[in-house]
């Protein structure tokens, strides 16, 4: 069963730029570590369970699956879910109409020489990024998550995903399917787009579609096509706020 966000990747050029950035935006940022797969992270860790996940290339990396969304401005490029069970859930989305990947083997080397290590399932390259990849921790996931979870700016946890697609029916099917239930209608006219709402353990999904031609949801598919578009974070402050992009390194982020 999904349980909720696991966490969302943003995609920077400088992770030391980037740990910088988010500092001043008032987060504890960890050091992560290194992937063999050409990428090192830092994480932000969150008091909800949740997590977001600062990824750089520290070698080109063309065959990987964030590689080309990062050449295309990077930012919020992925999301993954949580899963108590993950052959299950890879049986039900791949029945729902998702290409899941068979399951493979994800490790990171941490600073202090710790190997972090999982099973995780993706989805084809054509439904990267509305379709979840799905992790299993075989290490204990509290080694891969940081413990510290306070941020000065009070953020307490991820809020909502949001998703830009061309059409909302396949992945709202996928989803419904999954989930066993329906999603809740959705209007988000500051983004001239209409959608639907899935409520995932604490956290929530949005699928939304461009209803104008010239609206923002319709830019970013012409200039991203389907992906992620937004991620909302909660807090204790309770006032909604974008943060600066600048220091996001391009991820819509606001704080609710």
């Amino acid at each position: 069963m999904l349980t909720g966000i696991d966490h969302i990747v943003i995609a920077v050029g400088d992770l030391a730029a980037a740990v910088t950035c988010y500092r001043r935006l008032g987060f504890t940022v960890v050091p992560g570590g290194r992937h063999p797969a050409a990428t090192e992270n830092a994480l932000v860790a969150f008091a909800d369970g949740a997590y977001m996940e600062l990824l750089a290339f520290w070698q080109p990396g063309a065959d990987h699956r964030w590689w080309h969304p990062l050449q295309r401005g990077g930012g919020l490029v992925d999301f993954c879910l949580q899963t108590d069970d993950l052959a299950g859930d890879m049986t039900a989305f791949r029945r729902a109409g998702v290409a899941l990947e068979d399951r493979g083997q994800g490790a990171r080397t941490r600073p202090d020489g710790y190997q972090v290590r999982w099973i995780l399932s993706v989805p084809s390259r054509s439904q990267l990024g509305v379709a979840p990849f799905l992790i299993e921790d075989q290490t204990p996931r509290a080694e891969r998550v940081p413990r510290e979870t306070t941020h000065t700016n009070g953020v307490t946890g991820i809020g909502t995903v949001t998703v830009a697609v061309a059409d909302v029916t396949p992945a709202r099917g996928w989803y419904e399917s999954v989930l066993g239930r329906p999603g809740g209608e959705i209007q988000r006219d500051d983004l001239e787009a209409d959608g639907v709402r899935f409520t995932i353990g604490p956290h929530a999904l949005e699928l939304v579609a461009p209803r104008a031609p010239r609206g923002a949801v319709a830019r970013w598919l012409a200039e991203r096509g389907p992906s992620p578009y937004e991620a909302t974070l909660r807090s204790r402050g309770g006032r909604t706020a974008a943060l600066d992009p600048a220091l996001t390194q391009g991820a819509r982020l606001a704080v609710t």
